[in-house]
Parts: structure tokens; sequence; C-alpha cells
């Protein structure tokens, strides 16, 4: 699926899988996250065949204009999951919302691991 919108001068089309990539780099520039993982091993092998990863660790979900994003991740050991969760969150919703123009309804934070 896609996030629709339309200005004065037409219409614009956002992919979901341009949604996923900022939400990745995003959560990759988060202090305390090691990495974005697969949810699913079938994931992670199809991965490892593909050139580049398109918003490895990441799903998304539009409905109308809104905007619901999963972030798989795994997260550095001794850090507060709770303030690297929240963080994410909110920069994950911050970069989103300002390259979409959309709103963020939710960003659910799934820690996958912890990495010594």
């Amino acid at each position: 699926m896609s996030v629709n919108t339309s200005n004065a001068y037409g219409k614009i089309t956002i992919s979901d899988i341009a949604i996923a990539r900022v939400a990745s780099q995003a959560a990759m520039e988060c202090y305390g996250i090691v990495e974005t993982v697969s949810r699913r091993f079938t994931d992670s092998l199809s991965e490892l065949f593909k050139k580049e990863s398109q918003g490895k660790g990441v799903k998304v979900t539009t409905n109308g204009d809104r905007i619901y994003i999963d972030v798989y991740v795994i997260i550095k050991f001794g850090v507060s999951i709770n303030a690297v969760a929240e963080s994410l969150k909110e920069s994950v919703k911050y970069r989103v919302e300002k390259f979409t123009g959309m709103i963020v309804d939710t960003v659910n934070v799934n820690i996958i691991g912890v990495k010594l």
C-alpha cells in the first residue's frame, strides 16, 4: 500500500517501502540501537539475496492518511530499555511525519535481542 495526498500542484503518493527506509534510518541513528532485524527467519533469508535492504526491520501499515509503524531492533546491553524505546518512538515519528507530511498514529518498538 501507499499513502496518498494532494496539493495545488497535483497528487503525491509515497510507498510503504520509502516510509520504511526513513524509519529504519531514524532507528539506526538512535542511541542504544545496535541494528534493525527482521521479524521472521524467512525474512532474513530473503534479505540475504537482495542487493540492498528496503527498510529492514520495519513494518509499515497505512490506513487513509494514518501511518502505523512496527520497528524490530536489537539494543545494546546495559542501556535503559524504556529510555531507548521512547527515544526511538519519538525519533521515528518525527522523521516520518517530516518526510511524508502525514500523521504517524503509532510506533511500536519490538526488542528482538540484546547485544553485548
